[in-house]
């Protein structure tokens, strides 16, 4: 008998995949372009979900110095109202819990800062869950870039092999890639499920509680 594989190393995307946030985030961008004049479509700022409010920002604002005015306007809305409209996606706490106990070492790697990933995480009671937590201020570049996907897998101690990344948006799909992670599609997303497997998604999930039976297959295959 050979040696037993540590299990495969989870790392989760947080917006659109462990909460339910997308109604917040667009109520959080109206607030910021209020009387501004222009403003994004809901579909516009969708299609950027999973990369940096700023560089979502930009193509929208007026001149340079509007973008931290807006973002400091965004900012304002997330922290006045973040506990009341963020919560997690059914299935998601209890699945997470699930495979914390079957020994799956786990990460969250998201384009929100690390502190508030760590509010949210805390506020939805999942952060005791995760061995680390890699935010858009984590490392130099962000998602579709793969450093903060390796950057987790470090902090894990877990090789991209053994390792699959859950999120809704192609940025996702594409940093999984570009770190040899598989890549899983969170089909209750942002992102159309279509998108996600032309993204390179392995395969697109209906609903959380099917990913420790995914895993498991997956594993199996591997072995």
């Amino acid at each position: 008998m050979g040696p037993v594989k540590t299990p495969s190393a989870v790392l989760f995307d947080l917006d659109g995949t462990l909460v339910d946030t997308v109604p917040f985030i667009l109520a959080c961008v109206r607030h910021a372009f209020q009387d501004y004049g222009t403003a994004p479509t809901d579909a516009q700022w969708i299609a950027g979900i999973g990369t940096p409010i700023v560089a979502q920002l930009a193509p929208f604002a007026r001149s340079p110095g509007d973008v931290e005015r807006l973002l400091a306007r965004y900012r304002e809305h997330w922290r006045l109202h973040h506990d009341e409209f963020t919560r997690s996606f059914p299935g998601a706490a209890e699945t997470v819990a699930a495979l914390r106990a079957a020994g799956h070492p786990m990460a969250v790697v998201t384009a929100k800062t690390e502190r508030s990933a760590l509010r949210t995480l805390g506020h939805i009671g999942l952060l005791p869950c995760m061995g680390a937590v890699v935010g858009v201020d984590s490392c130099e570049r962000c998602k579709p870039d793969p450093e903060p996907v390796r950057l987790a897998l470090a902090r894990l101690g877990a090789e991209p092999e053994r390792a699959v990344l859950l999120g809704d948006a192609v940025h996702d799909m594409a940093a999984a890639q570009g770190a040899g992670v598989k890549a899983l599609g969170a089909g209750w997303g942002a992102g159309a499920p279509a998108d996600l497997l032309s993204a390179g998604a392995l395969r697109v999930l209906a609903d959380i509680r099917d990913l420790p039976l995914v895993l498991s297959e997956l594993e199996s295959v591997a072995a």
